[in-house]
């Protein structure tokens, strides 16, 4: 789940990348080493950096500005789709089962108008889903099973499917926090310039992306600049920004397996939707 600290670290990397497009080993778009980093600094590693020409910008959440921003019911946000390990074949009259049989898993077979369903365990086979399947056909019909084939004499339609439990992350609130990206610097120059240099690259992004597959509104709210060099030579400027982000949580959700069939039942002018 996205909350503030991940927020902040994403904040922290986009930064990274604009100052260090080639990595944070290599050399970056400034002249000065610029040391990026979530909280705020402490004051006798700031100063030893200061005055070794070393910028500092940091990221942090300003206190008081957090508000809850939900404006509808909790949904689910798109993530990678899982494909099921364990495969069906429908041959004629018969449904050849392969693959592996791992847990999580529903195999069916839709005889004419007659579905039946396995949900996968663990230490199932392909050879025990066809066998459980077959002797839930033989509680209405004849069924015939063979290793993992399932044969249904006389069947006019036979339709074998298997689907995964998919995982997806199911949103439940959404708030906007305002962040402070300090940059402490020892003259007014690089103060300048990085400040610059950061504001003008994070300006055309609407978004920012987190590491659990989110995004965050971002906007621009302002610029304070702080000069303080009768004290340590410090030339400071913050770029503050609002980012309004999900609050989310893992989940997994069984997948339908035969919604979406429509039957027309042999001997019949009739035609009806099968749910399953």
């Amino acid at each position: 789940m996205a909350d503030q600290s991940d927020v902040a670290t994403a904040l922290v990397s986009a930064i990274t990348t604009i100052l260090y497009p080639n990595g944070a080993a290599s050399v970056g778009l400034l002249a000065q080493t610029v040391k990026i980093y979530r909280g705020w600094p402490n004051t006798a590693s700031l100063r030893t950096d200061l005055a070794a020409n070393s910028l500092n910008v940091t990221v942090f959440p300003i206190a008081d500005t957090a508000r809850n921003t939900t404006r509808w019911a909790d949904g689910l946000v798109p993530t990678s789709s899982v494909t099921p390990p364990l495969t069906v074949s429908v041959s004629g009259t018969s449904a050849i089962f392969g693959g592996s049989a791992d847990a999580g898993q529903l195999a069916g077979l839709l005889v004419d108008s007659m579905a039946v369903v396995h949900r996968t365990v663990a230490a199932d086979t392909p050879e025990l889903v066809a066998a459980t399947l077959g002797q839930l056909i033989r509680t209405k019909r004849i069924a015939l099973v063979s290793g993992a084939t399932v044969t249904v004499p006389g069947a006019g339609l036979l339709l074998g499917r298997v689907v995964a439990d998919q995982p997806v992350l199911r949103w439940t609130r959404s708030q906007q926090q305002q962040f402070r990206i300090s940059c402490w610097c020892p003259d007014p120059a690089s103060r300048d310039s990085v400040a610059s240099v950061i504001d003008t690259a994070l300006s055309p992004h609407s978004f920012l992306a987190f590491n659990d597959g989110s995004t965050g509104r971002l906007r621009y709210v302002g610029t304070t600049e702080f000069d303080q060099s009768q004290d340590a030579a410090l030339y400071r400027r913050d770029l503050v920004y609002s980012v309004d982000y999900l609050t989310i949580v893992s989940d997994v959700l069984p997948s339908m397996i035969f919604g979406d069939t429509t039957l027309a039942p042999l001997g019949s002018g009739n035609v009806k939707t099968l749910l399953s």
